[in-house]
């Protein structure tokens, strides 16, 4: 019983805090209930408690972590239009011109100030600033 009193006291930190550690913790709480449950003696819960505590801290925790840094796989957005091709409609150089990317007209100037794209041209989208593509 006490031990499924010691879970719900780290699932409380849990929520508030939003650190998953606590929900770890209160996992091997949870399994020493069941240990209990099973007719174990208190040294055996204890070391069950710690046992899961420490493995899912040592093997959950860097997965969620790794997780939490990756960038989504699914882009929205003018990031989604970054690396996207485009077609030259108006000359582009590098103080400005017209492209068609994705279905619309976008103003776009050349990432390099000396490079020049004719009308018909193929270029990469390489940036958005504001509402004008930067291209190459």
């Amino acid at each position: 019983m006490w031990w499924l009193v010691a879970a719900v006291g780290l699932g409380i930190p849990l929520v508030v805090t939003a650190m998953p550690e606590f929900g770890m913790l209160a996992a091997g709480a949870v399994a020493a209930a069941v240990t209990n449950a099973l007719g174990a003696g208190t040294v055996a819960q204890f070391v069950v408690f710690a046992v899961v505590s420490v493995a899912l801290i040592a093997v959950v925790r860097p997965i969620a972590m790794r997780q939490r840094t990756q960038r989504p796989l699914l882009a929205s957005g003018v990031e989604a239009l970054k690396g996207r091709q485009a077609v030259v409609l108006e000359r582009v150089d590098g103080s400005g011109g017209r492209i068609k990317l994705a279905g619309e007209t976008w103003s776009a100037r050349a990432l390099e100030a000396d490079r020049v794209f004719e009308a018909g041209e193929q270029v990469d989208v390489v940036e958005i600033e504001g509402a004008t593509a930067v291209v190459m």
